[in-house]
C-alpha cells in the first residue's frame, strides 16, 4: 500500500490541507493527524469516488455499506487511544482505511472482522503485505461465538448499536478500551467503555455523531 511521501508534491499539499481541515473541525490528536496524513484516504474508496475522498463526508461501499466520514473516525481513533504494540479488534473493516489507520497508530495486532465477504476479501487485498500482525476476516462481530477468549487491549465498533453487546466488552483486558457508537433519545452518540485492572466497566457517552446501524450476518432458513 502507497504511503504518502515527502517527494511528491501534489501529494504533500493535498495532505497538508486534509490534516488542515481535520484540525478545522476539531480533531487536535496529533498521532490521528499523522497517520490520517501518511495513510491515503483515495486508495481506499471506490474509484469513481476519488474526487470526493478528502472531503469530510461519509462515502458509499458496495453491499450497501460505506465509509464513515474523516472528522468521526479521527475522533474514535483519538478516543481509543491505541497503545504501542497494544492488541486490537476491530468490528466492521470496510474498505480496510480504518484498519491501516490502527497499525500507523502502532498496534502490535489487529484483528479485523468484516460481515461481508466480498468486502473482506478487498479490504485483504488494498491492505497486501505491507501490515503484519493484521488479519482480515469476513465473520458476523454481533456473533459472542466467533470472538472467542477476548484479551484484547483496544475494540473498535464501526458502527451503531442499541447497546453495546455484552460479549465484546468482555473481550476487553483489564485496562482496555472499547469505542463504538450508541443510538440514545439525543441521536446517535459515540459510546467508551473503559475495563478497570479489576475487572469492573465504566462507560460514558461523547459527542453526536452519524454511523450507520451495525447489523448481524442474516441467515437464509431453509
Amino acid at each position: 500500500m502507497h504511503v504518502a511521501g515527502e517527494g511528491d508534491d501534489t501529494s504533500a499539499i493535498g495532505d497538508a490541507a486534509f490534516v488542515l481541515l481535520l484540525r478545522e473541525r476539531g480533531t487536535r490528536d496529533t498521532a490521528v493527524l499523522r497517520a490520517m496524513e501518511l495513510v491515503p484516504r483515495e486508495w481506499f474508496v471506490p474509484p469513481t469516488l476519488l474526487a470526493h475522498a478528502r472531503r469530510d463526508i461519509a462515502l458509499p461501499l458496495p453491499c450497501g455499506q460505506s465509509m464513515t466520514a474523516p472528522t468521526t473516525v479521527a475522533a474514535m481513533l483519538g478516543l481509543l487511544n491505541v497503545p504501542a504494540g497494544g492488541r486490537v479488534l476491530e468490528i466492521g473493516t470496510g474498505s480496510g482505511y480504518v484498519t491501516a489507520l490502527l497499525v500507523y497508530l502502532g498496534s502490535g495486532q489487529v484483528r479485523s472482522i468484516e460481515r461481508q465477504g466480498g468486502l473482506a476479501r478487498a479490504a485483504h487485498d488494498r491492505l497486501g503485505s505491507d501490515h503484519a500482525g493484521t488479519t482480515i476476516e469476513a465473520g458476523d462481530g454481533l456473533d459472542a461465538g466467533l470472538i472467542g477468549e477476548g484479551g484484547f487491549d483496544r475494540i473498535l465498533v464501526n458502527g451503531a448499536c442499541a447497546d453495546i453487546p455484552a460479549h465484546l466488552t468482555r473481550a476487553l483486558a483489564p485496562g482496555g478500551r472499547l469505542v463504538g457508537a450508541v443510538a440514545t433519545g439525543q441521536g446517535t452518540r459515540i459510546a467508551v467503555v473503559d475495563r478497570a485492572a479489576d475487572g469492573r466497566f465504566t462507560k460514558r457517552t461523547e459527542m453526536t455523531c452519524r454511523l450507520p446501524p451495525l447489523t448481524a450476518v442474516r441467515t437464509t432458513v431453509p
